[in-house]
């Protein structure tokens, strides 16, 4: 029974993953200013046009007609399961759920679930990725949602930002705040919550005593490291991302690391510099 795996941009899910497991990602709309950014454009050019943009892009949840599109290419037999963003950061899912009902309506018999995940960025590209890989292996529809439902619960993610900047731009930290972190060389240490929103964990003096705290919670999840896998998500500092990778992997031997940049959507609020584990 093959089981077609779809998710949204917010999920920053490596390429090769995409690719080996032949996951299909619907893309939230980027706008600088009234023009819309091309959906094949890569990480490395979104950050320079973003660097280069007097004013921060814009996002926004993806048409229904996007998702329904996305379902009408897999092939008759082939049950879906899509994995969303969090509702409480985006209607992304909502989306997603007018769509399901779209094509049922339509007459499509493929059986289909939409799950919340509660997460985005690293959380969800580690729940995407094993899925995909327990899609492989899963008896029916119904059991690899469950278990899927199950990681998304399990799953914490943490993230650091270098700059509060585009938090602050975006609306997602007061002004004033922002503006005394910033001068003060404060970082937030801030995770994804159990409802999908982010909260606030630590504040420290600089970046690297941020990365430090935020590896400091490693330690409080009991793992069987070498059957466990790690995201690693960052945004536009792949050379610090790979130096986080080596910390965490010389203490803590995880089987699998899904490593990726952090794509336009969160890129957009994390700013550069920023950097994320889920575990």
């Amino acid at each position: 029974m093959a089981i077609k795996i779809i998710t949204d941009s917010g999920s920053d899910v490596p390429l090769e993953y995409i690719e080996k497991y032949d996951i299909s990602v619907v893309h939230l709309p980027v706008h600088f200013q009234h023009q819309l950014m091309p959906k094949e454009t890569d990480t490395s050019s979104f950050y320079a046009m973003m660097r280069e943009s007097k004013e921060l892009p814009t996002t926004a949840s993806p048409s229904p007609v996007e998702f329904l599109d996305t379902f009408k290419k897999v092939e008759a037999g082939t049950d879906i399961l899509v994995i969303c963003m969090s509702s409480n950061i985006s209607s992304t899912y909502q989306t997603a759920m007018i769509a399901m009902e779209m094509y049922k309506d339509e007459g499509y018999t493929n059986n289909i679930e939409v799950i919340d995940s509660k997460r985005f960025s690293g959380g969800l590209s580690l729940i995407v990725a094993l899925a995909a890989q327990w899609s492989l292996t899963s008896t029916s529809l119904l059991e690899l949602k469950e278990k899927v439902l199950r990681q998304s619960r399990e799953v914490q993610a943490y993230f650091t930002l270098d700059t509060l900047e585009n938090v602050i731009k975006g609306g997602r930290l007061n002004r004033l705040s922002g503006a005394v972190a910033s001068v003060l060389n404060i970082k937030l240490l801030l995770k994804i919550s159990e409802e999908g929103t982010v909260e606030v964990v630590e504040k420290t003096r600089g970046l690297p005593k941020a990365l430090n705290r935020l590896l400091a919670h490693l330690e409080e999840k009991q793992h069987d490291f070498e059957r466990a896998a790690v995201a690693i998500v960052h945004s536009n500092c792949e050379k610090l991302a790979l130096e986080i990778k080596a910390r965490i992997l010389e203490k803590y031997p995880f089987k699998e690391v899904v490593f990726s940049s952090m794509g336009p959507v969160m890129g957009t609020y994390a700013g550069e510099g920023g950097i994320g584990v889920a575990f």
